[in-house]
């Protein structure tokens, strides 16, 4: 992957429009109450921009940059997922800043409209469903199945 060298000002732009589309999205998930929200979000997709940035102007290899990012935020993500004994949580979360992650890459290398939109594109997937006409054709996830009550088992004999 060849591209060609940026100057410092075009790199400190792609890292701030990073990290307003990280914002965007971060201010989905705070609105739904989300355990990360704007902050987590901003810098997310600024580092991944940062780094990509950096990478690709002064290392030959920037591909393993590339797989660093999806590592570590593997491991950020996973940190965001929560497993009781009867459900998990986080997932979305998880998979969103994974995707934020992406956004940031794809800013940092200079393809500003795809990391917009896929920055779009994340924000209506995780929208989707709260949209009124639409949500009524969708399953929504609130009305998953509860586990049954101490009341409802059938007596021990």
């Amino acid at each position: 992957m060849m591209v060609a060298a940026a100057s410092e000002g075009v790199i400190v732009g792609r890292v701030a429009l990073a990290a307003v589309l990280g914002y965007l999205i971060g201010v989905e998930r705070e609105l739904r109450g989300k355990p990360a929200g704007e902050r987590t979000f901003a810098l997310v997709t600024l580092g991944s921009a940062a780094f990509t940035a950096a990478g690709v102007q002064h290392f030959p290899q920037a591909d393993r940059i590339v797989q660093g990012i999806v590592t570590g935020i593997g491991f950020l993500g996973a940190g965001l997922i929560f497993r009781s004994a009867v459900s998990v949580h986080g997932l979305t979360t998880a998979a969103s800043v994974w995707s934020a992650a992406a956004v940031g890459v794809l800013v940092g290398l200079g393809d500003l409209f795809v990391g917009s939109t896929v920055a779009v594109l994340v924000l209506l997937v995780l929208e989707i469903e709260h949209v009124p006409f639409v949500g009524r054709f969708l399953i929504v996830s609130d009305k998953r199945q509860e586990p049954p009550s101490p009341e409802d088992q059938p007596p021990e004999r």
